[in-house]
Parts: structure tokens; C-alpha cells; sequence
């Protein structure tokens, strides 16, 4: 019997709340006694916070297919939002989380004060260009309204992507961190700001709308297929990973969950379901 536990956002806020003020704790606490890193009970199972589609995916085919065989007890939880999986990492809510890439992660850290760091790629979802109403990019006009992430690194992806297909001219250099104001020509678009989790929602309410590769599949959509325009794999710097809070990435149960992300039967599942909308991607994470 599968064990994901699909939190909300408030019931995991709550439980992030009772894991914090435990923390305050005396040392008499068992939670102030529990080993963490490379001394970490490995009789435990290991916890990893996963957004549902493709991470949670992912992991699960790992559980039922791969993790028995190398003593791994693995427990996934979903989270559908891009704020909760690291803060529940890094007050110990649960052990690892696997959703995100490195520029949200450096972006995330800086303003949170956290120390989650990445352990190992896993796969790469492009970000794509969709509409409900549009066939192709020349179609594209202006007074028409675009919706993108509202996030520092995904709204600055999705800038980019526009950039890159001549919808939009952004300041020299801006590079990632791009914001609405490096816009220098917006060639008569409108531009509406979501969490990145609702844009696949409201593309009935704009004419296109850059939706992370995840959210896309969720909403039934296929990047390959159905996107106007797609992130190119090459040299992309948005692989997703496994994080852990800085100091526990000995931990043997974590080195072995990086090991089978990582190995052939997982490239094959993720070649196999994906069928080119979510590519893998393995490998160390570059440094900041």
C-alpha cells in the first residue's frame, strides 16, 4: 500500500509550527537528541517533501521498484506549493525534499536565511509557452496578455523564454534575475503575475501563459506537443534535485536515495513516462 501523505498548505504550515516551537525544547527533549548527517538512525524511514507530478512520481517508482533492495525505507509526502517542502527540510519536519532547482534554491536561501543544499540532479522540466486560443507564435499580438510565475527565478525563466522567441527585448545582461521592469520593449503585451502553481488555471482567462513543466503535466498539457514555445535542454541551468538542510547530506539513507535517483532504471522511467516533456538530468549540481 503507497503511503504519500498530500498536505496542504495550512495543515502543513500548522504541523511546520508544532515541529518549530518543539525545537525550543529542553535538551531533555528526544527531538534535541535525534542524530542527524552521517550518525543518523538508518533504521528510520526517510522522509523527502515532493511536489506530486514528476517528483513525487519519481520517488514512488523508486519505493516500489528499487529502494527494498538497497534497505532504503522511503516515505513520500506531497506539497503543492514551491515554499513549504524547504522550510518543513530545514526545521526537520521532514528529511529531504525534491522539487526545485538551483537558482530558486540560492534565491529561496538568501531571503528565508535557510541552508538547504542540493545533493544530486535528477531531471530538467522545460518551461513552456501555452495557449488555449493561439496555434502559433506569430499569432501572438499585441493587447494580449501573458501570464507568468510571480517568483524571482521562474518569473525571470519565463522573461527569458519570451526574449529568446522575439516576444518581448529585456535589458543587456539581465540573465535570469529579469524582472517586468527590464522590459525595454513589451511590443504592446500585457503581463499578469501568478503563483506559479494557479497559471495553468487561468489559461482560459489570458491568451498565453508560460507554466512551469511540472504544473504543465499536471494540468494534462504536454510540453513537447502542446507548447508554442519550449526551454531548450542544453546547458540549462534549471535541473531539478535532491535537497537536503546543509550537514545531512552524509546521511546514509540520503546517499542512497541520490544513488537511485541517479541510476539506469530510473533514466529509463523517466524516458519511457515523460516521453521528452521531462528529460533526466544527473550529475552533481553546480556550486553556487
Amino acid at each position: 500500500m503507497r503511503k504519500n501523505i498530500k498536505i496542504t498548505a495550512a495543515a502543513a504550515a500548522t504541523a511546520a509550527l508544532a515541529i518549530g516551537l518543539s525545537a525550543c525544547g529542553t535538551s531533555s527533549d528526544p527531538a534535541s537528541k535525534s542524530e542527524t548527517g552521517a550518525n543518523a538512525d538508518t533504521s528510520k524511514a526517510l522522509v523527502v517533501a515532493a511536489s506530486p507530478t514528476p517528483h513525487a512520481d519519481i520517488l514512488n517508482f523508486v519505493k516500489k521498484n528499487l529502494a527494498k533492495k538497497e534497505g532504503l525505507n522511503l516515505e513520500v509526502k506531497e506539497f503543492t506549493d514551491y515554499v513549504l517542502p524547504n522550510t518543513a527540510t530545514q526545521n526537520g519536519q521532514v528529511d529531504a525534499n525534491f522539487f526545485q532547482h538551483k537558482p530558486y534554491l540560492d534565491d529561496f536561501n538568501a531571503k528565508q536565511k535557510t541552508t538547504i543544499v542540493p545533493v544530486v540532479n535528477v531531471h530538467l522540466e522545460p518551461l513552456g509557452l501555452y495557449s488555449k486560443t493561439v496555434k502559433d507564435l506569430k499569432d501572438i499580438k499585441a493587447g494580449q496578455t501573458v501570464a507568468v510565475p510571480n517568483d524571482t527565478t521562474n518569473g525571470g525563466r519565463a522573461l527569458q523564454l519570451l526574449a529568446e522567441n522575439g516576444l518581448i527585448t529585456l535589458k543587456d545582461g539581465v540573465g535570469t534575475s529579469a524582472k517586468l521592469s527590464d522590459i525595454t520593449d513589451k511590443k504592446g503585451l500585457e503581463f499578469k503575475e501568478l503563483e506559479a502553481a494557479t497559471v495553468p488555471r487561468a489559461l482560459s482567462d489570458v491568451d498565453a501563459a508560460v507554466i512551469n513543466g511540472n504544473y504543465a503535466i499536471e494540468a494534462g498539457l504536454k510540453p513537447g506537443k502542446d507548447s508554442l514555445a519550449l526551454e531548450k535542454a542544453e546547458g540549462n541551468p534549471y535541473a531539478n534535485f535532491l535537497a537536503v538542510k546543509d550537514g545531512n547530506e552524509k546521511d546514509p539513507r540520503v546517499e542512497k536515495l541520490a544513488k537511485l535517483l541517479n541510476s539506469d532504471e530510473v533514466k529509463k522511467f523517466i524516458e519511457d513516462t515523460y516521453q521528452g516533456s521531462i528529460t533526466p538530468a544527473f550529475g552533481t549540481p553546480a556550486k553556487s
